[in-house]
């Protein structure tokens, strides 16, 4: 009897034990399929979009291209290569919504979801691999937007500039900038093409009071922080007195960088992340008020891969349950809230350089309400 009830509660356990592990095992197997499912239908949609996408902008720019001689290596290879990872990683949100929602739905009308959940899988445990295929997607976007984007967005705005609208110049007049804290510079004219300026004036202040004031009447760089300087003139000042210094030339070191005398909207998209926090750094120590743009650029390159986990558990819950509309449905709220939220974002960083909103909660804004909204059509998803 004892030996009965010992093989039994063995074959039990050999029973329990096999279940787990065919349970362990289909949870894999079902983390897979979405993986792949989600992925797959996002590289797809993207690829679909694209397509037309450029399709329609080379016919609204052929006439530019050949007016200005444009050629065809630099139109694959500087211009479009460049172009479509830029859009591509932009309206990544609308992808990831789309793709979210097509499969999805899909799913839900195929009764593959009621399957799953009526298996024992939670709604908690199946929304598990869509989560991790948005963490690889906000890593993907963040790591692009970081690095590569803004050396792709030099490429391309500097074809733009030679061959479809003429958006930099070769000169710049009556430049005002703080260098350094209490070193407060100007030149009448800069050229870029030769390096050299003329009416250079360089004013120090200490406690609010002019200590130090240098003109020349040309400069020019040699390298980096180092110019030199073409009949100038060093004033002094100690209380009363005062003391002058003259001279042809003069070799000396200015920190300050010629590049940033022809910044232009949208620079900021051109500087790598660690390029971007450097040069808020030094405009803050500058004491510059005016660089919004630049904070709000920055805080978008964080809170911006966010909207993939937000966008994506707003997509599964939407779409997990089966409707009399179907599909279609689905892509019609997909499609409106996508746009929707893809215009707030845009419209808070206006807020945002219109001093209307901090840059931080310009930008985090439209993460924190579709995050609301997305916890909403979590609770109330199919379980």
């Amino acid at each position: 009897m004892k030996l009965y009830k010992s093989i039994s509660n063995e074959i039990k356990d050999a029973k329990e034990s096999f279940l787990q592990l065919k349970l362990k095992n289909s949870f894999k197997l079902l983390d897979l399929y979405i993986i792949k499912k989600f992925l797959g239908t996002f590289f797809y949609c993207m690829i679909l979009i694209m397509s037309i996408v450029v399709v329609f902008d080379f016919n609204e720019k052929l006439d530019k291209f050949i007016q200005n001689f444009a050629p065809t290596k630099e139109i694959i290879f500087d211009y479009y290569l460049n172009f479509i990872p830029y859009f591509g990683v932009k309206f990544s949100p609308l992808f990831i919504f789309i793709s979210v929602i097509y499969f999805t739905s899909k799913m839900a009308t195929d009764t593959e979801i009621i399957a799953i959940l009526a298996s024992g899988v939670s709604f908690k445990r199946f929304v598990r691999p869509y989560m991790l295929s948005a963490a690889f997607l906000a890593l993907l976007t963040f790591g692009l937007n970081s690095y590569w984007i803004p050396n792709a967005n030099k490429a391309r705005l500097k074809f733009e500039d030679k061959y479809i609208k003429k958006i930099s110049t070769d000169y710049v007049r009556n430049v005002q900038m703080e260098i350094e804290p209490g070193v407060i510079m100007y030149i009448e004219r800069y050229d870029a093409g030769t390096n050299t300026g003329r009416n250079f004036f360089l004013e120090k202040y200490a406690d609010q009071k002019l200590v130090s004031r240098l003109t020349a009447k040309k400069i020019s760089q040699d390298s980096i922080n180092h110019w030199r300087l073409t009949d100038y003139l060093i004033r002094d000042f100690n209380g009363y007195k005062e003391s002058i210094k003259e001279g042809t030339l003069m070799d000396t070191v200015i920190q300050m960088d010629p590049a940033e005398f022809f910044i232009i909207k949208g620079w900021s998209e051109q500087l790598t992340t660690p390029e971007l926090k450097a040069y808020l750094t030094r405009q803050e120590k500058r004491g510059v008020a005016n660089i919004k743009e630049y904070n709000v650029e920055f805080e978008r390159r964080f809170s911006f891969p966010f909207s993939a986990f937000i966008l994506t558990l707003i997509g599964v819950s939407l779409a997990s349950r089966k409707v009399r509309g179907g599909m279609g449905l689905h892509l019609g709220l997909g499609l409106g809230i996508s746009f929707t939220y893809i215009l707030l974002d845009t419209v808070s960083g206006s807020f945002a350089q219109g001093g209307v909103l901090t840059p931080r909660l310009a930008v985090w804004l439209p993460n924190i309400v579709y995050a609301l909204i997305g916890l909403w059509l979590y609770k109330k998803a199919p379980k």
